[in-house]
């Protein structure tokens, strides 16, 4: 167990970390942000605004403290901005207090997710988000 802890806070940190350069090369002049250049592989082949579609700039919107133009970007980046701030605090956290919080909360997050009554609804809505993005074009 504690092996799989170890490459689950490595992977969590090293996923915050390329958040966080993602977000100051999206806010970064020499950047792409502004550029019209997008990753999104979905939208590239399909013109469709995936549902994940607008999460950078609603981060940056967060970070900015316009939370209202963050939630009609895509509520997806709070969430992300939570992860983001939260994460790496809580692996260091963990690791100097040599416990493993994270680890056993992010367990028991992955099976409540697993039940039906909770993953349906939680499609529902990710389904929903993705309607919107594609309504409000994207």
């Amino acid at each position: 167990m504690f092996l799989q802890r170890n490459k689950l806070y490595l992977f969590l940190f090293l996923s915050c970390l390329a958040g966080y350069i993602w977000l100051f090369a999206s806010t970064s002049s020499t950047g792409f942000g502004g550029h019209g250049i997008s990753v999104c592989m979905f939208k590239h082949f399909t013109n469709i605004p995936c549902p994940s579609c607008g999460s950078t700039r609603s981060a940056l919107s967060v970070l900015k403290g316009n939370f209202s133009e963050a939630l009609s970007l895509n509520p997806i980046g709070i969430l992300l901005v939570l992860i983001l701030i939260i994460t790496p605090a809580w692996i260091i956290y963990d690791l100097l207090k040599k416990k493993d919080t994270l680890f056993k909360v992010y367990k028991g997050a992955e099976e409540y997710l697993r039940r039906k009554e909770i993953a349906i609804p939680a499609i529902l809505l990710i389904t929903a988000n993705w309607i919107w993005n594609i309504y409000k074009g994207l």
